[in-house]
């Protein structure tokens, strides 16, 4: 699964790269993925917006078993 949610925020990765902002694969656990949010991603008021509506959404599109992305 690791992989599979590797290759999904390479697609999504451009999309926050334009912004100056950027992803960071941590962890998963039982369906439970930790990415870290970095550049302008990191301190940004709609942060907790583009986590759910863009990363979370992609890779339970995309990955059987994901159940929720957190940041950490």
């Amino acid at each position: 699964m690791e992989e599979k949610i590797k290759q999904s925020l390479k697609k999504i990765r451009p999309i926050l790269q334009r912004d100056g902002g950027d992803v960071e694969f941590i962890r998963e656990n039982e369906g439970v993925v930790s990415v870290k949010l970095k550049g302008a991603c990191g301190n940004c008021p709609g942060a907790k917006m583009t986590l759910k509506m863009v990363i979370e959404k992609t890779l339970k599109n995309e990955i059987d078993g994901v159940k929720e992305v957190k940041a950490i």
